[in-house]
């Protein structure tokens, strides 16, 4: 069974997903938050399957709360699910490092499938989400992986690819690859025009 967080501020939300998910024989909801920090704390206790992130909130934005979770549990699956379908939120929230992205006016099931389809490791966007990236792609903004912007932050904190393959357990090769491609991307020739670039483009 499904073991489910949501990261959510509003009380009408987290009732109509924990009703939700009582109703399906796979999911349930196993805690509920609107602190970040009460959630990394209770990470572990809890050991969910995937985590449901809003954007906007008081605590801390569902984006930077993205980032704070791919640096503690990097392999945790996170979908936001919010009522924002803003293009540069989309953006921001796949280079932070979600999973997935759902609006919340999405029928029952489209949440069940985004939520099966991002806890088994793959990526889930709703239509107006995979509109949203699309303008993205045919734009001048670059398109990173996850594992290209967590390479891309340890660049910008001043990190040699020996030291960034030891934090992300990856080969000094590999680091090597994703800097070139970094490179590419964003067209620029050098280590400080990247990190130059990438803070411009509010990625750092």
């Amino acid at each position: 069974m499904l073991q489910v967080i949501i990261y959510d501020d509003n009380i009408n939300v987290r009732e109509s997903i924990s009703l939700l998910l009582s109703t399906t024989d796979n999911m349930r909801l196993c805690a509920a938050f609107d602190s970040c920090n009460n959630m990394i704390q209770q990470l572990e206790e809890h050991n969910p399957d995937i985590i449901l992130m809003d954007i906007d909130m008081p605590d801390l934005s569902g984006i930077e709360a993205v980032k704070l979770l791919r640096a503690k549990f990097p392999e945790l699956p996170v979908l936001m699910l919010t009522g924002f379908e803003d293009d540069e939120k989309v953006f921001a929230s796949l280079c932070a490092g979600a999973n997935g992205y759902v609006l919340k006016n999405a029928t029952q099931e489209e949440l069940m499938e985004a939520i099966e389809t991002v806890a088994k490791g793959n990526t889930f966007l709703s239509d107006e989400a995979a509109a949203s990236l699309k303008k993205f792609e045919a734009s001048d903004m670059p398109v990173i992986t996850r594992r290209e912007k967590e390479v891309l932050e340890l660049i910008a904190e001043g990190m040699t690819n020996n030291a960034i393959a030891q934090q992300l357990y990856i080969s000094t090769s590999t680091v090597d690859t994703h800097r070139k491609n970094l490179l590419a991307k964003f067209e620029v020739k050098n280590t400080a025009s990247l990190i130059k670039t990438a803070a411009q483009l509010n990625l750092l």
